[in-house]
């Protein structure tokens, strides 16, 4: 449906996105991670043809519509764009999402019909006679879907589609996403900083940094095996240790990691090395040994520790860094303060071994 090739755009000479080559196919649902600057509204404008490229092409539908701007104006007919921060206009919910259909000068009773079913669709439909400058931040954002909606395109582009919104709003505008994806088989093409919408929304990832795409992938792939260290400290991969497999039992690996030595499931033969991949959440911290089933246990002194939202990020020395993540309460119950002895263990299931990088 989508392609890009060599794609690359400037900004007073400054690139902001270089060599981007990507296909979307269509009904695909596509998410674009990665940090705040990384070019994904950038890109996103250029899915649209809002801008011209600095370099390279996009194809809508097989057509190059780089150049011409009679295709570039018939690819945008069929495509929808929902920006971070949408406007609406001082009139009614009912005429903010009727006002694309009577720019393309539909009759009226398309109209009617067309604008009653997207907003029954978003949950908007007993505010239609409201002035749409009175909603909340999360029904603007619905009044905005359901006005691209309404135009029925092939390709819906969504910038940040939940930024800065509350909890409740972040979860009716998910639900709206995933009966669009589900139902309607749309083409999306979705740009968040939000890692956990794209796990949850995506059929496919990008991990776009510093305007590059650096992985392609499902879900799983890009959370479970990053392939560069970018990706794994974006995806919040925080413990990524060098290491060695020195032995093999079937699948289970032992990896020699600075005189330390971890376990793991993985199909890396004697001899190769890997990377050592395990996430915070997975690692449990007591203050003597834990008589688990964790194949991995480490004594180990806490080097600092800090507050994260509603958990303490605990930094752990055992002959090689350990992150851990706790809640407050716990590290208040155990002292878990800089200084102090501890255990960190981890499931062999939990870790995570990809080839070295470099």
């Amino acid at each position: 449906m989508i392609e890009t090739i060599n794609l690359g755009q400037e900004y007073g000479g400054q690139y902001v996105l270089r060599d981007v080559d990507l296909k979307i196919q269509r009904g695909e649902d596509f998410a674009l991670i990665g940090p705040t600057g990384a070019g994904k509204t950038t890109f996103l404008r250029l899915l649209d043809l809002l801008e011209l490229p600095a370099s390279g092409r996009v194809y809508f539908d097989g057509v190059d519509v780089t150049t011409s701007r009679q295709e570039r104006q018939e690819a945008r007919r069929r495509m929808a764009f929902v920006q971070q921060k949408p406007v609406v206009f001082t009139m009614s919910v009912y005429d903010n999402v009727a006002c694309g259909l009577r720019w393309r000068r539909e009759r009226d009773e398309i109209i009617r019909q067309r604008v009653e079913g997207v907003l029954k669709l978003v949950g908007l439909a007993k505010y239609r006679d409201r002035n749409a400058k009175t909603l909340s931040g999360g029904e603007t954002q619905r009044v905005a879907i359901a006005r691209a909606l309404a135009t029925q395109p092939e390709v819906l582009l969504l910038d940040e589609p939940t930024a800065n919104l509350d909890p409740v709003s972040v979860s009716k505008i998910e639900e709206v996403l995933e009966h669009i994806i589900g139902e309607h088989k749309i083409t999306v093409v979705m740009a968040t900083h939000d890692m956990s919408q794209g796990q949850r929304l995506a059929d496919r990832i990008g991990v776009l940094v510093s305007g590059k795409i650096l992985q392609l992938g499902s879900p799983s792939e890009i959370f479970t095996s990053p392939e560069s260290r970018e990706v794994a400290e974006f995806v919040g991969v925080e413990n990524i240790l060098a290491g060695v497999v020195t032995e093999r039992d079937n699948s289970l690996v032992t990896i020699e990691i600075n005189g330390g030595r971890i376990e793991a499931i993985s199909d890396y033969k004697v001899g190769e090395r890997v990377y050592v991949l395990i996430r915070p959440e997975e690692i449990t911290l007591t203050l003597s040994r834990d008589i688990s089933s964790a194949r991995n246990a480490f004594p180990g002194r806490i080097v600092r520790a800090a507050l994260v939202g509603a958990l303490i990020r605990i930094e752990v020395d055992c002959g090689f860094p350990l992150l851990g993540l706790v809640t407050k309460r716990s590290a208040e119950e155990l002292n878990l303060t800089p200084g102090r002895s501890v255990h960190a263990s981890f499931k062999a299931s939990a870790v995570r071994t990809i080839k070295r990088w470099h």
